[in-house]
């Protein structure tokens, strides 16, 4: 589909087509002006920890039996002592009700908008609230459940997290579910503790599900980032956390994810997925199992993306309004005086053979026709050092 069929589509349409895909139909036939450097996709390029191929092979025997939808209990067990740790919680995780194996957060995001919209029924126009710019899951999950996908603003001006001052009375009462990310993707900022207890009381005044997204959660360039379960306390109701092992332990092949909390979702969701998800394999849950076990790989990890971060201080400076970020691995530019997220990402590749993705596409256009990523652009620091700094001295070279 060419760039002007796209933007004749329906908005909606446009807010559940992949962004690479419409990346892709951007530069087709557009050769590259140097050797490509792939910086859109979010999957990280570290080592993989040293432990996979043992555990592996210790546990060949499994992939010859189904493995159980939510999970062995060693790998619950493992999964639950991690969150645990990880967030300080004030109890433990009851590994038979509040916790469940996922082939990965994508899938499970896409899926809690159909369990949610079952046990949270609205009369009125359920909706179904996204930070824009958003994960293309939610929006997925949001249209499958017949849900009406509502989009928050996340600029500059509230510090790339949604305005809650913003969302109305009328709004709030009709919500199904609110996804939200911290640390976000693609902005990589980081809500405080106040701001998610605000979150789940909303949640719990307005009966509707919080669906927090925490992938990012161990790649962090300050303090820890909090997370909803934390905020929650010792009473989990109406918080789901999701979170997986390709970014912290940079396995994002094994496609393992958990999802915890709200014991009554957690049930109706498991019994939703014995029905259309297939299990994670044994095996890889025993990979889980080990990598939730183990810190010092993560620590490792987050020493590589430091390193380059300090690389994007010294090269990008205080071009592109470029701070650096409180969690994740992109870097959010603003390229809004140079012609705005697409024709950047056309000269980026024309000229510099830079392949980024145009934050236009990670957002939907507003009610008032804004769209809160067309000025932006999202760089993946994935690669290791060398490609990295070629490829910001590229993007520093071809805009200047």
């Amino acid at each position: 589909m060419s760039q002007s069929a796209d933007r004749d589509l329906p908005s909606s349409a446009r807010a559940t087509r992949s962004p690479f895909i419409r990346l892709t139909e951007l530069l087709t036939g557009v050769e590259p002006g140097k050797p490509p450097i792939n910086l859109t996709v979010g999957e990280p390029q570290h080592a993989i920890p040293p432990f996979v191929g043992e555990v592996v092979q210790k546990s060949l025997k499994s992939f010859g039996k189904y493995p159980p939808t939510k999970g062995n209990e060693p790998f619950r067990r493992a999964a639950a002592g991690w969150l645990e740790r990880r967030f300080a919680l004030p109890r433990s995780i009851d590994i038979e009700n509040e916790v469940t194996a996922l082939n990965g957060t994508r899938e499970g995001l896409f899926l809690a908008a159909l369990t949610a919209k079952d046990l949270m029924p609205k009369k009125d126009r359920p909706a179904i609230l996204v930070p824009n710019p958003f994960y293309a899951a939610y929006v997925a999950g949001a249209a499958a459940a017949g849900c009406e996908p509502v989009f928050l603003p996340a600029g500059p001006k509230t510090h790339f997290l949604p305005d809650l001052d913003a969302l109305d009375d009328a709004l709030l009462k009709r919500t199904v579910a609110v996804y939200f990310g911290s640390p976000s993707n693609p902005q990589g900022s980081v809500a405080d503790l106040p701001y998610l207890k605000r979150l789940v009381g909303m949640a719990r005044r307005y009966n509707f599900l919080l669906f927090s997204d925490e992938c990012y959660s161990e790649i962090y360039t300050r303090a820890k980032p909090p997370g909803m379960l934390e905020a929650a306390g010792a009473d989990f109701t109406n918080v789901v956390s999701f979170n997986s092992l390709s970014k912290r332990s940079n396995l994002p092949g094994i496609r393992v994810g958990i999802a915890a909390g709200d014991k009554k979702f957690i049930t109706k969701f498991v019994d939703y997925r014995n029905v259309v998800a297939p299990q994670v394999p044994g095996p890889l849950q025993d990979v889980a199992a080990a990598a939730y076990g183990d810190e010092a790989h993560v620590e490792e990890n987050r020493r590589l993306y430091r390193l380059k971060y300090d690389l994007a201080d010294q090269i990008i400076g205080d071009r592109y309004g470029y701070e650096r970020p409180a969690g994740g691995f992109f870097l959010w530019l603003d390229v809004g005086k140079y012609g705005g997220s697409e024709k950047v990402a056309l000269k980026l590749w024309r000229e510099g053979g830079v392949r980024i993705l145009p934050g236009g596409y990670l957002a939907r256009d507003q009610v008032d026709g804004s769209n809160p990523g067309a000025d932006f652009i999202r760089v993946a620091m994935v690669q290791d050092q060398e490609v990295t700094a070629e490829a910001l001295h590229r993007i520093v070279q071809v805009l200047n």
